[in-house]
């Protein structure tokens, strides 16, 4: 019984002096790997600011060589330095990839190839066999990025009359650019990207209704008024010109109004319109609606057109044309004059 209590008090004594010799040891300080992770985070911002300071001569060195997959590299390192950039920055860098998309999607072709690749692009052989028979005779580049369209914002489009050929898809610039730039800027993209997603236009011919025309033509002046500092402040005006005249004018091979009758879905559009205030768009309406009661006497008499316009060298559609425009005070913008709004999510020079 005592060797046992010896035992019990020497066991517990040794307890007692480790756990005092514990509690008297200092704690491990808990950040000792804290330099360690701010060199680490330090190291990643200069590979950052390495990179963006790098992302325009990237750019530049995109070709018809390259593949989607470089492409798709770029894109990604533009959302990481593009929230790092002031507004100039970024227009610069989406003024390459306007050229940079250009490149990549060159393709010299010789007269064969180039009818193959129309043919094949536009569907006009439905038997499998001819199909392949075409897609044989592209280009090896043409091979490539029929395979790889929809990939990096790839795609095919018919601009009409048989024209085909890629294009960066509208979706890219509200995609990748637009949500990092003023809140103007991004405004105009994205619904220049949504409206631009179906071609309006094909053939000379319009292919969305007189309320979509008359929407748009709203939105724009609508855009002008709410954003009259914005860097797209005189594409903005274009637009407005552009779908003011398909919705009063018509493009030169499908006019409104023949000067006997106004095309029904378009009159009952304008007559719509009329009844608003405050806009433009809404003013033409009601001034159309005067106009069209002219009679060509009334018109010719009523209506002195500017001696620039020339119109003794005018034909009877086209005088009729500019007396109305005259009339309504609209600026006459054809969907082929001036900048191509029609295709991408900004306007581009021809």
């Amino acid at each position: 019984m005592n060797h046992f209590s010896f035992f019990s008090l020497k066991t517990y004594t040794l307890i007692f002096l480790c756990v005092m010799l514990a509690a008297c040891q200092k704690p491990e300080p808990v950040s000792f790997q804290e330099p360690a992770r701010i060199e680490a985070f330090s190291s990643q911002t200069m590979d950052l600011t390495d990179l963006c300071q790098k992302i325009g001569k990237n750019m530049s060195e995109i070709d018809a060589q390259r593949t989607t997959f470089a492409l798709e590299q770029i894109n990604q390192d533009l959302k990481l330095c593009l929230p790092l950039l002031d507004f100039q920055q970024q227009k610069h860098l989406l003024s390459l990839s306007n050229k940079m998309y250009s490149d990549f999607l060159a393709v010299d072709r010789t007269p064969q190839q180039q009818r193959a690749f129309e043919s094949y692009a536009l569907e006009m052989a439905q038997h499998p066999t001819i199909q392949q028979s075409l897609f044989e005779q592209l280009t090896l580049r043409d091979q490539y990025l029929i395979k790889h369209q929809g990939q990096s914002y790839v795609e095919l489009f018919d601009a009409g009359e048989g024209e085909v050929h890629y294009r960066r898809s509208p979706e890219y610039l509200a995609k990748i650019f637009a949500p990092y730039l003023p809140v103007a800027e991004q405004a105009f993209i994205e619904h220049l990207a949504a409206q631009n997603q179906y071609p309006a236009v094909i053939d000379h011919q319009v292919k969305i209704d007189a309320k979509e025309i008359a929407d748009r033509a709203l939105y724009w002046e609508s855009y002008l008024r709410q954003y009259p500092q914005s860097s797209y402040h005189q594409d903005a005006r274009h637009l407005l010109n552009l779908y003011s005249t398909l919705l009063f004018i018509g493009p030169n091979t499908q006019a409104v109004y023949d000067g006997y009758t106004v095309q029904s879905s378009y009159l009952e559009e304008i007559e719509r319109l009329a009844e608003l205030k405050n806009s433009v768009v809404t003013d033409h309406a009601r001034l159309f609606l005067k106009f069209i009661e002219l009679s060509p006497e009334q018109r010719t008499a009523q209506i002195i057109l500017p001696a620039s316009t020339h119109p003794q060298r005018l034909g009877a559609e086209q005088l009729l044309q500019t007396q109305l425009a005259h009339f309504i005070q609209l600026r006459m913008v054809q969907p082929d004059q001036g900048k191509d709004c029609l295709s991408d999510a900004i306007c581009l020079n021809r």
